[in-house]
């Protein structure tokens, strides 16, 4: 009976340690009906990155909190990669697994990028950032950005729709993205309704000009913002003017600009203060009362 009693805890184990993924959507993505191509994950690149590329189905992967510490905080990560595919692992899968053993459930969003030909959609990023494809990858996300950004969105309303389903707080349900998911990120602390405000948002290296931003609501959710001065993207004074318009409205910020890291360090480890920003989200959000259980 015993061994009976380990081998279902086992199984139990084994279970929990799954990840569950959902569609966010019910139907088609709004916006992308007729999109028919098949979503693809390789790490055939230069550096071997793992990417996910040509996202027609927003998708949730859910991996939930350390039931030892669980506190009801929920955090949505979103995977960078210039809205022409998700570092899914470097800035998503790897960013749940730290969240989901200080006891927050995380969700990891894979958003709709722009269709590409190419199974090496690293080097088609290098030729369209200021290579022979610029023009045309400017056009890409153009008309990709507000797909990506309403995929956050309702991201945030389908985990508080279903909060009880995950046990998470319906009001401690958060955000955090990387680069182009800083956008999506980013994005979600304007023009928020009831439905899918955040309760606090995590920029990382966004890409946020002043083109996107809003007007910073008088109950605007807090935000933590980090980057690095010598980003090669050129996009920490966007983390600045972010950091500014919280500032000028009076609403809770903290900003971690760091002299090195470059762009794109995500949760990879090279030796300089970088390696850390994550254990500072995780301080930051102690002080904000989200690593305590709600009482």
């Amino acid at each position: 009976m015993r061994a009976f009693f380990i081998f279902c805890l086992l199984l139990s184990g084994l279970a929990q340690a799954q990840q569950k993924e959902v569609r966010i959507y019910d139907g088609p993505a709004p916006g992308s009906e007729k999109w028919n191509w098949e979503e693809k994950k390789n790490n055939k690149n230069a550096i071997k990155l793992v990417t996910v590329f040509n996202v027609v189905n927003p998708t949730l992967t859910v991996f939930p909190a350390d039931p030892a510490v669980a506190n009801g905080t929920s955090v949505i990560i979103c995977p960078g990669g210039g809205f022409h595919f998700l570092s899914i692992d470097n800035e998503g899968n790897d960013a749940a697994k730290w969240l989901a053993k200080k006891g927050i459930t995380a969700f990891v969003l894979k958003y709709r990028t722009a269709h590409i030909n190419t199974d090496d959609p690293f080097a088609d990023m290098m030729a369209g950032i200021n290579g022979p494809r610029k023009a045309e990858w400017d056009a890409e996300n153009k008309a990709t950005i507000p797909l990506s950004i309403a995929d956050g969105r309702a991201a945030l309303a389908y985990v508080r729709k279903h909060a009880t389903e995950y046990g998470v707080a319906p009001d401690r349900i958060g955000i955090l993205g990387f680069s182009a998911g800083g956008t999506v990120t980013a994005s979600s602390a304007f023009n928020y309704t009831p439905d899918n405000k955040p309760a606090f948002v995590a920029p990382i290296y966004a890409y946020m000009p002043a083109t996107l931003q809003g007007t910073v609501a008088a109950d605007a959710p807090p935000m933590f913002i980090v980057c690095a001065s010598d980003d090669q993207l050129n996009l920490a004074p966007h983390s600045v003017d972010l950091y500014s318009k919280w500032l000028a409205a009076k609403q809770p910020v903290e900003l971690h600009m760091y002299a090195k890291g470059g762009h794109g360090f995500g949760m990879e480890k090279h030796n300089v203060p970088t390696d850390t920003w994550i254990e500072r989200f995780g301080e930051w959000l102690t002080l904000q009362g989200f690593m305590k259980p709600k009482q």
